[in-house]
């Protein structure tokens, strides 16, 4: 019993020290999704969708939760944000090739179709990014029509 009150106070005094060392926050200045709303010209209802669905996690601004501030799960959306990043980020859309926009489309287009994205544990607490069929349709057929136009770039001339 003894050794159970000890773990218990070491894990609350872990608890609290937490609070006092959040990691950074993914805050950009500027309109950091202006290259590639210009560049894919997305219609207005699919620019809603992505802002609804993925640009809290694939662009450099996320908008957070009150929960957020509240370690441990403020390191797990951390990780969450770090880890969309790294798979796309539209903020970043300018320094990406010509293929890999392409590619990372594709890659949109296969999860969007597939239900993978947006993801679960982001629905949970997000009702409005679960997306309808007709939502799903939107993007695919735009994801479509931006890769046509990008494939015709990639051709030699």
């Amino acid at each position: 019993m003894k050794i159970a009150k000890k773990l218990l106070l070491a894990l609350l005094v872990l608890f609290i020290a937490m609070q006092f060392y959040q990691p950074k926050k993914n805050h950009a200045q500027g309109n950091h999704t202006e290259q590639f709303l210009t560049e894919t010209n997305p219609p207005k209802e699919v620019k809603i969708i992505l802002q609804q669905t993925c640009y809290d996690c694939h662009s450099n601004t996320t908008e957070y939760p009150w929960y957020n501030n509240i370690a441990p799960i403020s390191y797990w959306l951390a990780d969450h944000v770090k880890d969309g990043k790294k798979h796309l980020n539209f903020s970043d859309w300018k320094n990406y090739s010509i293929k890999k926009k392409d590619h990372k489309l594709e890659e949109v287009m296969e999860m969007v179709e597939d239900g993978e994205m947006p993801l679960k544990e982001y629905t949970w607490t997000h009702q409005e990014a679960k997306l309808s069929d007709e939502q799903r349709n939107h993007v695919i057929a735009w994801v479509k029509a931006t890769r046509a136009l990008y494939q015709l770039n990639q051709q030699p001339k």
